[in-house]
C-alpha cells in the first residue's frame, strides 16, 4: 500500500510533468499543497467521481487557480472522467486541462478560476447557498442538504481586496460549512513578499470572526487533525493556514518564484523525481498509487447512503422533495410560462408612468411568489435600487432569509451570487448603482465566461442620476457591459418592456443579464399584446413612419425612448417621416436573423441613435453616415431634467441631429 507521501508525490509528478511539456504553467503551488490536497481528499471530502453533480457533495474550489494541475490531478487519480491524455495536453488548444479551471471543462471543476480572490468568495457563495438551502429544506431527522465547501488559497488571494469583502462577509454570516486552506509559502511571482505583504493574517480572520488554525502544510498528521477540529465549528468559518514550501521536492527550486509561474527544466525535473523517490517515466502512476486514490466506490457508497436519505425525505415531504429536484435540477415552476405572461400582460394593462427602478420593483413583487429560488440583494441601496420588496425575509447576520444587506461590497456581492448560482437551487440578482459596475465588473465578466444565469440591477444609470454628479453618473457602463461576451444588457424602455427583461433574464439559463434602470420617471406606455414577441427580440418598431415609409430611423433605449417619439412628432411638422425604434436589448437583437434586423433597421435608411451614454457604441447601427445623440464626456452635479438638457438631450437637438444626416 502506498504511503501517503507516496500518494502526495504523485500530484507532484503529474504537476511538474505536465507544466514542462507544455513548457508553460505553474508547478509551485501544487506541489506545495500535495499533502494537503491528499489528506483533505482521501479523509474528508465528500464526492463522487462517477456523479460529479450529486446534490449533497462537497464542494472544493482551487481559488489560486493558476495551480491548475493540483485540481487536475486530484480529479484524475481519484476517478472521475479525466484521462491521462488530457493532462498531457495541458495548456493546449481544447484541452480538457486548461491554464487555469475552467467550468465546464472537465467534470469535478466547481467554479473557473484565475483572477485571485474570486475563488474564495465563490466559496462563501457556494457556503451561503449551502446555508439557504438547508434553511428551506431541511426538516427534523431529515438532513438532505449537508455539505462542506473546502477552498485552497495562497497569498495573493489575500491580497485581493475582494477576499476582505466575502470573507468579513462569511464571519458575519457564520458559515461552519466553509473551510479555507491558506498555502502559506511566502513567495509570490515577484518573489518573497515580505516586502508587499506582511498582515498579520491569524488576527485578519480572528477579527472577522472565523475559526483558525495554523499547521505544518507537509504534516499529514496535523492537517487530518486540523481539519477535523474545523469541521466540529458549526457556527464559524474556518481558515487553516498552512506553512509550506512552493515547489516542494525541487532541490534547487524550492522555496523560490523561480518555479512559481515556470517550467521547473527538464534537469530539475530529474533531479526533483530522484529526490522525492519517484521512479516513473512522466506521465506514469503506478497501480497502488491509483488504488490510494480511488474514490469511486467511496463515492458511490455515500450517494447512495444520501439517497435512501432522500427517499425517506420524500415520503414525508413529497412536495418539499418536488420542489428540491426542480431547483437543483435548474427547471422553472411548472406554471412559469402562464403566471409569467400574467405578470407582463398585468403590468401593461396599468403601464404606470414610474421610472425603470420603480418598474423592476413591481416585476419582482409579482415574480417573487412564483420563483421560491430567488434570492435577492443589494450593495446597501436597496432603498434606492428597489430591489426588495413585502414578501422577502432579509438575512439578518446568521438568520436566513431571501434576501441579502452585502454592505458596500459590489464585487463581493457578484462574485459571491456567482458561487450561489453554481452551487444550484437559487437564482441570485443584487443590485447597485450603475456607475458602480465598475467595482463589479470582474465578477460579472465572469458569470458569462461560465455561461451562468445571475441577474445584475443597475440603477440610475445616466445622467439623470442627477445631483451626485459625474463620479456617480455612468457615461460609458453600458456600452461596456454590452462588449462582454455572452451578457445580456436591457435598457427598458417603461413597465412592459422592464416586465418582459426580467422575464428573459429568468429564463435564460446559459448567461448573466444585466438590467440597467433608470432613477427618474418614465411616461408609461400600454402596449398591443401583439408587441410582446418583437420586444422579447431586442428591438421593434414602437411607433412607425407615417405611411410606413421612413426618410430616418430614430433608435432609442431606456428614458430616451419618449425623446425619441417626441422628436418624431416635431420632424413629421417638418415634413420628415421618422420610424421610432425601441432598443432595450442591442445583444438579443443582434442574435436575430437578417430579415427580422432588416425589418426593423431597413436597409438604405438613415439612422440616429438617442441614448444618454458614449455614442461610438452606436456606429454599429448608424454607421459613418449617420448621425449619433448622446454623451462623450464626464456628466455634472445638477437636478437630472436641467442635465438632459445640458447636454443635449432634447427635441431641439434630435431634430437638429436628424436633419444633418439628411
Amino acid at each position: 500500500m502506498a504511503t501517503r507521501r507516496h500518494l502526495a508525490n504523485a500530484i507532484r509528478a503529474l504537476s511538474m510533468d505536465a507544466v514542462q511539456k507544455a513548457n508553460s504553467g505553474h508547478p509551485g503551488a501544487p506541489m506545495g499543497m500535495a499533502d494537503i490536497a491528499e489528506v483533505l481528499w482521501n479523509d474528508h471530502m465528500k464526492h463522487n467521481p462517477n456523479n460529479p453533480k450529486w446534490a449533497d457533495r462537497d464542494r472544493f474550489i482551487l481559488s489560486n487557480g493558476h495551480g491548475s494541475m493540483l485540481i487536475y490531478s486530484l480529479l484524475h487519480l481519484s476517478g472521475y472522467d479525466l484521462p491521462m491524455d488530457s493532462l498531457r495536453t495541458f495548456r493546449q488548444l481544447h484541452s480538457q486541462c486548461a491554464g487555469h479551471p475552467e467550468y465546464g471543462y472537465a467534470p469535478g471543476i466547481e467554479t473557473t478560476t484565475g483572477p485571485l480572490g474570486q475563488g474564495i468568495t465563490n466559496g462563501v457563495g457556494f457556503a451561503m447557498a449551502e446555508k439557504l438551502m438547508a434553511h428551506q429544506f431541511n426538516k427534523p431527522g431529515h438532513d438532505i442538504v449537508n455539505h462542506h465547501t473546502y477552498v485552497f488559497m495562497g497569498d495573493g488571494c489575500l491580497m485581493e481586496g475582494v477576499s476582505h469583502e466575502a470573507c468579513s462577509l462569511a464571519g458575519t454570516w457564520g458559515l461552519g460549512n466553509l473551510i479555507a486552506f491558506w498555502d502559506d509559502n511566502n513567495i509570490s511571482i515577484d518573489g518573497h513578499i515580505d516586502g508587499w505583504y506582511t498582515d498579520d493574517t491569524v488576527k485578519r480572520f480572528e477579527a472577522y470572526g472565523w475559526h483558525v488554525q495554523s499547521v505544518d502544510g507537509h504534516d499529514a498528521d496535523a492537517i487530518n487533525k486540523a481539519i477535523a477540529e474545523a469541521k466540529k465549528v458549526t457556527d464559524k468559518p474556518s481558515l487553516i493556514c498552512c506553512k509550506t514550501i512552493i515547489g516542494y521536492g525541487s532541490p534547487n527550486k524550492c522555496s523560490s518564484h523561480d518555479c512559481h509561474g515556470a517550467a521547473l527544466g527538464e534537469e530539475e525535473v530529474e533531479l526533483t523525481r530522484k529526490q522525492l523517490g519517484w521512479e516513473y517515466e512522466p506521465f506514469v502512476i503506478p497501480e497502488d498509487v491509483y488504488a490510494g486514490w480511488d474514490a469511486k466506490a467511496k463515492g458511490d457508497a455515500a450517494e447512495a447512503e444520501w439517497n435512501k436519505k432522500f427517499d425517506a425525505y420524500a415520503k414525508e415531504y413529497p412536495e418539499l422533495a418536488a420542489e428540491f429536484k426542480r431547483r437543483m435540477a435548474g427547471e422553472l415552476p411548472a406554471d412559469w410560462k402562464q403566471a409569467s405572461a400574467k405578470v407582463i400582460a398585468d403590468l401593461n394593462e396599468k403601464a404606470e408612468s414610474v421610472a425603470s427602478r420603480k418598474a423592476s420593483q413591481n416585476v419582482i413583487a409579482a415574480l417573487a411568489p412564483i420563483l421560491p429560488e430567488f434570492i435577492g440583494g443589494s450593495a446597501d441601496l436597496t432603498g434606492s435600487n428597489l430591489t426588495s420588496c413585502s414578501s422577502f425575509k432579509h438575512v439578518s447576520g446568521k438568520e436566513m432569509g431571501n434576501y441579502i444587506s452585502y454592505g458596500v461590497r459590489e464585487f463581493g456581492m457578484f462574485a459571491i451570487m456567482n458561487g450561489m448560482a453554481l452551487h444550484g437551487g437559487l437564482l441570485p440578482y443584487g443590485g447597485t448603482f450603475h456607475m458602480f459596475s465598475d467595482y463589479a465588473k470582474s465578477a460579472l465578466r465572469m458569470a458569462a465566461l461560465m455561461k451562468i444565469r445571475t441577474i445584475a440591477v443597475l440603477t440610475h444609470d445616466s445622467i439623470g442620476q442627477g445631483e451626485d454628479g459625474p463620479t456617480h453618473q455612468p457615461i460609458e457602463n453600458t456600452a461596456g457591459l454590452r462588449y462582454i461576451p455572452n451578457m445580456d444588457v436591457w435598457r427598458p424602455a417603461d413597465e412592459t418592456e422592464v416586465a418582459i427583461a426580467w422575464t428573459a433574464a429568468v429564463e435564460r439559463m446559459d448567461g448573466p443579464t444585466s438590467l440597467v434602470l433608470s432613477r427618474q420617471g418614465i411616461p408609461g406606455r400600454k402596449h398591443d399584446t401583439a408587441a410582446f414577441d418583437a420586444i422579447r427580440k431586442g428591438a421593434y418598431v414602437l411607433s412607425e413612419a407615417e405611411g410606413g415609409k421612413a426618410d430616418v430611423i430614430l433608435i432609442a433605449t431606456g428614458s430616451e425612448v419618449d425623446l425619441a417619439v417626441k422628436a418624431q412628432e416635431a420632424l413629421k411638422g417638418d415634413g420628415v417621416n421618422a420610424r421610432v425604434v425601441s432598443m432595450p436589448s442591442t445583444n438579443v437583437f443582434d442574435r436575430q436573423d437578417q430579415a427580422y434586423k432588416d425589418s426593423i433597421l431597413t436597409p438604405g435608411v438613415k439612422r440616429v441613435s438617442v441614448e444618454a451614454g458614449v455614442t461610438d457604441f452606436w456606429r454599429k447601427y448608424v454607421g459613418l453616415e449617420g448621425g449619433t445623440v448622446g454623451i462623450d464626456t464626464f456628466g455634472e452635479s445638477a437636478p437630472g431634467g436641467v442635465l438632459m438638457k445640458h447636454f443635449g438631450f432634447t427635441v431641439e437637438n434630435v431634430v437638429k441631429t436628424v436633419k444633418s444626416v439628411l
